[in-house]
């Protein structure tokens, strides 16, 4: 298989645009079939992955794959992005209950343990990268860690409403502060969470997808790519100027 593990010298500028060799591959895919498609009935291959129709239907199938990576890409980036708005001024939020429980009967030791999850929920960090700022940047490796952080501000969050919830002269005037407010900003804040996790599954299976039409052993376009170059050496020779058109075609494997 002609293919290297290396990046493209743009890829490695822009890490954050990582679709720019895939994006490379399938150009230079497209003008193999142009040469092909040239040479007429001199390319005459027996193996069928290799004839002109099966070459042109790889290439659609991929542009579709690469298509479909950066919708789902795009997508994954606005949940992000719409998590972060809802969650922005929790913990602001959650330190005005505390504040409000404070001026209620409720017994010191309640307040103690609306202090606790507030506590805890100041102390959660969600990592500010996980939100990106272009559209289309690249989607991370892994969302665990800060999925796990929301996670638990969620819980902080329901853990201090139990305590409001439990305090019969909790009764704030503002809407915010009320305990249907706050039970509703709950669901609200799962819902956010729980979308980011959905879409981020769906653009690990669309790489994963990419990879496979790109990058799999004799099926994949590289594989392919490769295998058509030879047959054009075999027809023509090595040092023929229709091996010298397609030779010069670079096709570089990056699994990112």
């Amino acid at each position: 298989m002609e293919s290297t593990s290396k990046l493209s010298p743009d890829t490695k500028k822009r890490n954050s645009v990582s679709e720019t060799g895939h994006a490379k591959n399938v150009a230079n895919f497209q003008s193999l079939i142009a040469f092909v498609t040239a040479y007429g009935a001199t390319y005459n291959p027996s193996k069928n992955a290799l004839k002109l129709p099966q070459l042109t239907a790889l290439a659609t199938a991929v542009q579709a794959s690469l298509g479909d990576v950066v919708t789902k890409n795009t997508a994954f980036n606005n949940k992000v992005n719409e998590r972060a708005v809802a969650f922005k001024n929790l913990k602001t939020l959650a330190t005005r209950l505390v504040n409000a429980l404070q001026i209620t009967d409720a017994s010191s030791q309640k307040v103690d343990d609306a202090k606790g999850f507030n506590k805890k929920l100041q102390g959660t960090k969600s990592k500010k990268a996980e939100t990106p700022i272009d559209p289309n940047a690249e989607v991370p490796k892994t969302i665990s860690t800060s999925q796990l952080s929301y996670d638990q501000q969620i819980q902080h969050l329901a853990g201090l409403i139990s305590v409001l919830k439990s305090e019969t002269t909790y009764l704030p005037n503002e809407a915010d502060l009320k305990v249907a407010s706050l039970t509703t900003k709950q669901t609200d804040l799962t819902a956010k969470n729980n979308a980011v996790a959905t879409a981020y599954a769906a653009i690990s299976n669309s790489r994963i997808a990419r990879n496979a039409i790109l990058y799999k052993e004799e099926t994949g376009l590289l594989d392919i790519a490769a295998d058509v170059k030879k047959y054009i050496k075999s027809i023509y020779g090595a040092a023929s100027p229709q091996f010298a058109q397609v030779s010069g075609l670079k096709f570089v494997k990056s699994l990112k």
